[in-house]
């Protein structure tokens, strides 16, 4: 493919970044896809967009079937390629969108785990004192607390915690803001934790959690401190930081049965997305059901 076709991705690319304001690391995954389709293309001897049709789009996901690449992945790069082409469109350098039929193989859904209550308690609890402790205890309750995206954790600014309304200001996805609670075992590990930044953050630092270089606190660091406590604290499973917002979601739909409330709380545009990252089993899905459908009620036998 010549430098002109291949000039389209990085015109889509500044497209996300400026006119649609989507956050660096989706326009990564942008690139990434569309530079797959790409290579594909150069594969197949295709030498521009307007050269690809349907049959293409679909040779292409079963090759990348056949390389390893999982349905989710497949799915992910069928859909970047759908929305580039619409692009396309949009700019009239194409005339068709050819993944627009296109589907990729059926991914089984799985059902991510959570910790109960009682082990989340007890890795909640962490032993010590010091800047990092106190800010590792504040990430570890706000995670749970508030069931944030690890994304939504890093990049929150000072600004973001409003401890009189005990809300956190979040930017999620696509960059869409939503409020949400913050219970007081959080708020007063917070509170501690901006105490003791003053010991770690540069001057003029915006980030609430940052490291011991003073700069903003990096995802795998995250990562790593989570797996960090998890051991310490003897939890017996593998620690991430989206197992505390699968577990906050677990146990507000276990106590509260508001999967819209949940929803709402998440971030989730689909109330499908919810329903597959909360799970409730079958039973307590039937006691829900008899308890409140007005069909389903037993009524008691008259006495002959």
């Amino acid at each position: 493919m010549d430098a002109a076709e291949a000039d389209w991705i990085d015109r889509f690319i500044r497209h996300l970044e400026f006119e649609r304001r989507l956050s660096a690391e989706t326009c990564k995954h942008y690139r990434r896809d569309l530079d797959a389709l790409q290579s594909f293309c150069d594969e197949t001897g295709i030498d521009g967009w307007t050269g690809l049709d349907s049959e293409h789009m679909r040779a292409w996901s079963a090759t990348s079937f056949r390389r390893g690449l999982s349905s989710r992945s497949i799915q992910r790069r069928l859909s970047a390629a759908r929305t580039f082409f619409r692009y396309l469109l949009r700019e009239k350098h194409v005339k068709l969108n050819p993944v627009q039929s296109v589907s990729a193989p059926k991914a089984p859904k799985r059902l991510p785990g959570n910790l109960d209550a009682d082990r989340m308690a007890r890795l909640l609890e962490i032993p010590g004192k010091g800047p990092l402790v106190d800010r590792d205890r504040a990430i570890l309750e706000l995670l749970y607390s508030s069931g944030l995206r690890l994304a939504e954790l890093t990049n929150l600014n000072l600004g973001d915690i409003d401890a009189q309304d005990a809300t956190v200001h979040v930017t999620g996805k696509g960059n869409k803001d939503r409020i949400v609670p913050v219970g007081s075992k959080a708020l007063q590990a917070l509170a501690r934790w901006q105490i003791s930044r003053t010991e770690l953050a540069h001057t003029g630092e915006r980030a609430l959690f940052v490291s011991n270089r003073g700069t903003r606190l990096s995802r795998r660091s995250v990562q790593a401190r989570v797996d960090h406590w998890a051991r310490c604290q003897g939890i017996d499973t593998k620690v991430y930081p989206h197992l505390f917002r699968h577990s906050f979601a677990t146990h507000l739909l276990e106590s509260s049965h508001d999967l819209r409330g949940v929803q709402e709380l998440l971030g989730h545009a689909n109330i499908s997305t919810t329903q597959v990252y909360t799970h409730l089993d079958f039973q307590h899905l039937a006691q829900i059901y008899d308890r409140t459908h007005p069909r389903a009620r037993i009524k008691p036998k008259d006495k002959a």
